[in-house]
Formats: structure tokens, sequence, C-alpha cells
């Protein structure tokens, strides 16, 4: 077992094409090849199987860029560290890492969908949870973020919709605004509009029931599963839980994670602490420099992630920058 001293991890990130993908995530730092269409960039994974539908079937494991443990991955570190990485929070049900950490970018819509609820995965084996919140990081003016059905939407109704092409119809559309972060708990039908650039915190589960395409063929579509999801036994639709913060600290609590919006002005800082849990940073713009009492600064960039095990408790970030900070409850 490895005996590596607790320090700041960056990965590789896992990047993946998608028929609704776009090009934006190059000016982000990835690596987009010349004609790729990448619709998500897995920045922080420990998956030990993802679904065809989503992930592509395979394992997805984030592999540790630099440092004494580079080429490790997350799930290697994870177990060789313990509590100095995750502090008090546990692991996942498969004993992976508890978040899976993305960037998406819809070039064109992104296929109306939802995740297996609570009821329906307690009645399904191979139905993962998967809640999830959205934060707009950049929007083509007029762009949407569609965030539930309508309520007095019901199974038969949208059943019709689907049948008729006009799923959009039964959906709560609202404005693509930079800084916005939108709540999605497993259950709730969604997409992400044309033209919006997203950083996504979730639990680790790609379990996804597309309900319709926008017309687009040769995806398939879950049409039954979704509908079970989508409505809870009343018949009612399942609520999103919006939380719309301007940016600054304001903060979205779930059970399995917490956001804090941070933006920094002329060389402003903020002192962050890992509350005894892995504290994850994204820039999602500008840069700033990240300072540990007992470890060596480092930079981050927008478009870059950081993990920050809890052993390291506390570090102060500066710059001219907007930063998620994620923790675990």
């Amino acid at each position: 077992m490895s005996t590596t001293r607790p320090y700041p991890l960056r990965f590789e990130p896992i990047l993946k094409e998608k028929v609704w993908g776009g090009r934006r995530l190059a000016a982000l730092g990835k690596a987009i090849g010349p004609e790729a269409l990448v619709g998500e960039s897995w920045e922080i994974a420990d998956l030990a199987r993802t679904s065809v539908s989503g992930g592509g079937g395979d394992a997805a494991r984030s592999i540790i860029l630099s440092g004494p443990r580079a080429g490790a991955t997350l799930h290697e570190v994870m177990h060789e560290w313990g509590e100095a990485l995750l502090g008090g929070a546990a692991p996942a049900d498969d004993g992976g890492f508890p978040l899976l950490i993305k960037f998406l970018d819809a070039g064109e819509n992104l296929s109306v969908q939802v995740h297996p609820s609570v009821e329906y995965a307690a009645k399904h084996a191979d139905a993962y949870v998967k809640h999830e919140a959205w934060c707009v990081v950049d929007a083509a003016p007029g762009a949407s973020i569609y965030c539930g059905l309508q309520p007095k939407e019901t199974r038969e109704t949208l059943t019709q919709r689907i049948a008729s092409g006009s799923v959009a119809d039964a959906m709560i559309a609202i404005p693509a605004t930079p800084g916005n972060i939108i709540h999605l708990p497993s259950g709730v039908v969604h997409a992400l509009g044309a033209g919006v650039l997203v950083a996504e915190v979730q639990t680790p589960s790609d379990t996804t029931y597309r309900l319709d395409d926008w017309g687009r063929t040769g995806r398939e579509l879950h049409v039954d599963a979704a509908l079970d999801s989508a409505f809870d036994e009343s018949g009612r639709p399942t609520i999103a839980a919006l939380d719309l913060p301007a940016p600054s600290r304001d903060v979205v609590s779930t059970e399995a994670f917490r956001i804090e919006q941070h933006v920094l002005r002329n060389g402003g800082a903020v002192e962050l602490e890992t509350r005894n849990s892995p504290l994850i940073l994204m820039a999602l713009r500008g840069g700033a420099n990240v300072n540990f009492t007992d470890h060596d600064a480092m930079s981050l960039d927008a478009g870059e992630t950081v993990l920050i095990p809890a052993a390291l408790e506390r570090c102060t970030a500066r710059g001219d920058a907007a930063l998620l900070a994620i923790t675990i409850p």
C-alpha cells in the first residue's frame, strides 16, 4: 500500500463525443479533435461500469495527472488514503468516489431525459438514482434550460405529446443565465437547450432514460422507464428544486452535495475549508492561485478541476475567477 502523503489531485479529463455536443470545451482547455463534437468532459469519475446509452458501457475511473501518484486511478488512491481523502464522507454504494463531476456543452438540444426516481430505482436492480445540479457557465442569447414538467401534465398527456413530437410544450423552460444553479433531483424530466455550457455536480450514476430526442433518429428511447420515473404514485410529476443564486457566496445544499459559488475580482480572496470532506474546486472562468498551509501553492485556470483531500483542511483561493467549491455533507 502506498504511503504517499495526500496532496491536491488533478485528473485527465474523460471526453465523451455526443450527437448534441459542441466545440466550446476546447476553450476550457480540453483536447478536442479537429472534427469532434464533444458533449461531456468527465472531470472526476469513479464508476465501475456505465450504461451503454450514457457512458458507453465501460468503467470510467479518473487517472491522476501529476505528483507522486501520477498514473494511478482515483479509485486506487481513495482506498490507499482512506479518511485522509474522504474525511467523514461515505463512499458510493459500490465503493467508488461519491460524486461525478462534469462539464457539458450542448451544441444542440440535449435529449429530453429523466434519471430513475427513488421509487423506480427501489424496484429495479439495474436502475440507479442520479441527483444533479447544473451551474450555467456560458449560454447563447435566448438559450433555455428545460427543468421539469408543467404541474398539470399527466402520464396520459405526456404520452400523447411523445407521439406527436410536442414534448417541449409539456416542460418548464427558463432562460439559461450564466451563474445560475439548477438542482435536479432524480425523477425530474429535463434537458439542456442548444447553446448552453454547464458544470455538472451529480451522484455517481449515469442511468438515463430518454423520453424524446427532438426528432433525431438512431438513438434508443426508454419511454416506459422514463414515464415510470417521471410521475410519482399519485400520478403527479416529480418537481424540480430550483436554486437560482446570483454569482456570489450562495449555497446549494442537498443530502448528496453542497455547492458554494465564489466570484473573485481584482485579486480578491476566499478562505475555503474541507469540512471533514473532500473539497472539489472547479474554475468556470478566469484564474486563481490556491494556497495551502502545508502544501505547495497551485494555479487553477478556467476549465480545470482539482480534488483536495479532507486532510488538507483549508486553503485560500485568490485571483479573478468564478469558482465552484463542492463538498459532501
